[in-house]
């Protein structure tokens, strides 16, 4: 199988150059962490798919990436469903976001670690109490719509 991991992870880095988080830290770091965690994750048959959109889950809702782009790199189809089943829709509510989530199980598994790691609690101690107290009510719901609010956190 052709690499797919080390392609996502160079447009990944481009397109997150000079974005930051919340915090201020490099932005390109937490899709680093979701990609390793999404690799672990997932069955091993998918760990290097889940890796690449794992990279790339914010690249077409955060930068000038598109879906079609990625297809003329040689991203296999299962690879651009993932991308796509995480990459919000601005006219979609979070219901409708999170069901196309849960029909992708790339989506899936790496939608799972970005939660993980938004909602770490190292990360968010850099935040204020504010913004701390909203990105908790949010993740939950998250959780919720992707049915991790029970025994699988």
């Amino acid at each position: 199988m052709k690499d797919i991991a080390t392609p996502a992870n160079i447009i990944a880095a481009t397109a997150h150059d000079e974005q930051t988080d919340k915090a201020g830290a490099p932005y390109i770091t937490h899709p680093a962490r979701v990609a390793a965690a999404a690799r672990h994750a997932a069955p091993a048959h998918l760990a290097e798919q889940a890796e690449a959109v794992g990279w790339l889950h914010d690249v077409v809702e955060d930068a000038s990436v598109t879906i079609e782009q990625l297809r003329a790199l040689g991203f296999p189809e299962p690879v651009l469903a993932g991308v796509d089943a995480m990459t919000k829709r601005h006219s979609e509510t979070v219901e409708e976001y999170f069901t196309r989530v849960r029909a992708n199980a790339l989506a899936c598994i790496v939608k799972k670690a970005d939660l993980d790691d938004n909602t770490n609690p190292e990360r968010l101690g850099q935040l204020d109490a504010p913004t701390r107290a909203r990105l908790a009510t949010k993740y939950q719901r998250a959780r919720t719509l992707l049915a991790l609010d029970g025994a699988d956190q």
